[in-house]
C-alpha cells in the first residue's frame, strides 16, 4: 500500500472532489458538459504520457505548449488548402517529431541542460509561430471537426482513444526493455551505462517521443473545433506537468507510473468547473492548482527524507 501511496492519495482526493460535487451540483455530472470537459483534457493525456517519461528519465520539457500550437497551425494549414485529415494529421506528427529530435539532439549529445534547452526553444517556436501566423484564426473545411462524425461519437473516440493509449503506454513501461531502461537513466545515469544502457538514445529516444506525442494531441485538439487558434498551446507546459507532479511523478526522475497521471490531470483540471457549481469566485482556480502542486512537490520531499 505505501508503495502506491502517491497515487492512491490522489485518486481518493479527485473522489472526494466528485462525491461533493455529486452531492451538493448533481447537474454537475449532465451528459454532454461533461463529456464536454473530458474531452478537453484528451489532448493533455496524451502530452501528459510523453511529458512522463521525459520527467522520469531526470530531465524536462517546457516547450511543450509553443510544440502544441506549432502543430495545431500546421495540421490547420493543411487542412484549410485541401487535404485530407491524414495528411494533416502526419503533417502535424512530423513537425512534432522534429522539434522533439532538436530537443533530444541538444540535450542528449550536446549535454546542454534541458530546462535552458526547452526555454530557448519555447520561446523560438512561440516567436516564429507569432510572425508567420500574427494571430489569425484558420477556418476549417467541413469535415474535419469530430472526424465528419457526430459530436458524441467524435467525443467518445477521442476519450477512448486516449485512454487506450495511456493503458497501452503503462504497460510497456512496466514490461519491455525500452521502458526499464528510461527508469534505469532517470534512477542512476552511470550505473545505467555501466550495465549496457546508453544514456544518450535514451534522453533522444524520449525527446523524440514527446514530441510526436505532442504532435499527435495538436491533431486531437484541432478536430474539436471548427477553427484554429495560435494561442492553443499557451500554458499546456504548466498544466501538464502538474499533472505529473501532482500524479505522483518524481521532479527528481526515476520514479513515477503512467496510471497516477490520469487522476493527478482529472483533479486540477475539475478545480476551475467545481469553483464554479459551488459559486466560488474562478480566480482562485490557479491558487488551489498551485497549493495542490505545492503539496505534492512537498509530500516528495518529505517521502525522500524518510528515504535517506
Amino acid at each position: 500500500m505505501n508503495r502506491y501511496f502517491r497515487e492512491l492519495s490522489v485518486a481518493a482526493a479527485l473522489g472526494l472532489l466528485l462525491l461533493a460535487l455529486a452531492i451538493f451540483a448533481p447537474h454537475f455530472f449532465a451528459t454532454q458538459p461533461l463529456l464536454s470537459r473530458l474531452t478537453s483534457q484528451t489532448p493533455a493525456l496524451v502530452i501528459a504520457i510523453g511529458m512522463t517519461l521525459v520527467m522520469i528519465s531526470r530531465q524536462i520539457d517546457i516547450s511543450v505548449g509553443a510544440q502544441f500550437g506549432m502543430c495545431a497551425v500546421v495540421a490547420g494549414l493543411l487542412a484549410a488548402k485541401g487535404a485530407p485529415l491524414f495528411v494533416a494529421a502526419l503533417g502535424a506528427l512530423g513537425a512534432g517529431l522534429a522539434m522533439g529530435m532538436i530537443n533530444g539532439a541538444l540535450v542528449a549529445w550536446l549535454g546542454l541542460p534541458s530546462i535552458v534547452v526547452t526555454l530557448a526553444t519555447m520561446v523560438t517556436w512561440q516567436e516564429a509561430l507569432r510572425l508567420w501566423q500574427q494571430g489569425r484564426l484558420l477556418n476549417l473545411p467541413a469535415g474535419v471537426q469530430w472526424f465528419g462524425m457526430s459530436q458524441v461519437a467524435g467525443q467518445i473516440s477521442l476519450i477512448v482513444f486516449s485512454t487506450t493509449l495511456l493503458a497501452l503506454a503503462a504497460w510497456m513501461m512496466r514490461n519491455i526493455a525500452a521502458g526499464r531502461r528510461v527508469y534505469a537513466v532517470g534512477t542512476d545515469t552511470e550505473a545505467a551505462r555501466l550495465a549496457g544502457i546508453e544514456p544518450k538514445r535514451v534522453t533522444f529516444g524520449v525527446f523524440t517521443l514527446m514530441g510526436a506525442l505532442t504532435g499527435l494531441a495538436a491533431v486531437m485538439n484541432v478536430v474539436q473545433s471548427p477553427q484554429v487558434q495560435p494561442t492553443c498551446g499557451d500554458g499546456m507546459e504548466m498544466k501538464v506537468i502538474a499533472a505529473c507532479v501532482v500524479g505522483g511523478v518524481a521532479v527528481s526522475g526515476g520514479r513515477g507510473r503512467l496510471w497516477g497521471v490520469f487522476p493527478g490531470l482529472l483533479l486540477l483540471a475539475n478545480v476551475n468547473p467545481a469553483l464554479t457549481h459551488f459559486h466560488v469566485q474562478a480566480y482562485w482556480e490557479k491558487a488551489i492548482q498551485g497549493l495542490v502542486v505545492l503539496l505534492a512537490v512537498v509530500a516528495e520531499g518529505l517521502r525522500n527524507r524518510r528515504r535517506s
